[in-house]
């Protein structure tokens, strides 16, 4: 089974800029994305072939999630089911057979931290939402978790230490999710892989020069991190300031 997550910086955009080519060339059996920043009706969509999935944020224009899945899932449920966090269209949880597939965009801390406090009350409360889940059947969560967890995974570690996305407080909250039994499947196979990015800023020429950060994930629950066949990032697809990325698993 292929996946495809990404953060695709307003879909109606990406449609404008090759999205559908990459789309139809992947082929995955779940396409997830983040930043849809839509309505289900604002675009023309006419795919047969997959079920359809929006959690669209209150604000228009703004946050959202979607999932295209090949396979009608046994539920599909939104959010977290937590007030503060229900309004910004940032979870779909899709449930299958042998696994629960969670599409998330995590908020983020913004410029001068000034969203720093409600990130760490909603690290907190998703580890425990997948916590949750993950004690009925095995989770696969994937999308845009708004942070590069170690210095590897950026480009200039040492200039951002301080900065929305590397703060040690949000480093730290990934360490923990990682150590209540799931696993980065991109650093499981590829543990000192270097340059691998998905993220490029629009200003100083980022993403001709590489200078990004990984902070788009698949992470999943540690019993079933044997079955990944493939974990990949598509850097050389455009149409967003982030790229896709990709597992396999069996």
């Amino acid at each position: 089974m292929k996946m495809i997550s990404w953060n695709v910086n307003g879909l109606r955009a990406c449609i404008g800029k090759g999205f559908w080519d990459f789309f139809r060339l992947a082929d995955a059996d779940i396409f997830c994305m983040q930043e849809t920043k839509m309505l289900r009706g604002q675009a023309t969509i006419d795919l047969p072939d997959y079920e359809e999935f929006w959690n669209s944020a209150d604000k228009k224009g703004y946050s959202g999630t979607a999932v295209f899945s090949k396979q009608k899932p046994i539920s599909a449920t939104y959010d977290l089911g937590i007030e503060e966090h229900d309004h910004e269209g940032r979870v779909i949880t899709l449930e299958y057979d042998t696994f629960f597939l969670v599409n998330c965009y995590t908020p983020n801390s913004q410029r001068d931290l000034v969203r720093l406090d409600y990130r760490m009350k909603w690290e907190d409360d998703f580890r425990e939402y997948l916590i949750g889940l993950d004690r009925k059947k095995p989770v696969i969560l994937c999308g845009d978790l708004n942070v590069a967890h170690k210095e590897i995974d950026l480009r200039h570690p040492k200039a951002n230490m301080k900065n929305a996305g590397f703060t040690q407080e949000e480093r730290n909250k990934m360490t923990e999710l990682l150590e209540a039994g799931f696993v980065d499947s991109f650093r499981l196979l590829y543990p000192q892989r270097t340059d691998a990015y998905t993220w490029w800023s629009y200003m100083h020429n980022a993403r001709a020069s590489n200078a990004g950060w990984r902070i788009d994930y698949f992470i999943v629950s540690e019993r079933i991190a044997p079955q990944i066949q493939n974990s990949e990032i598509y850097q050389e697809i455009p149409g967003s300031d982030h790229c896709p990325v990709a597992l396999t698993i069996f």
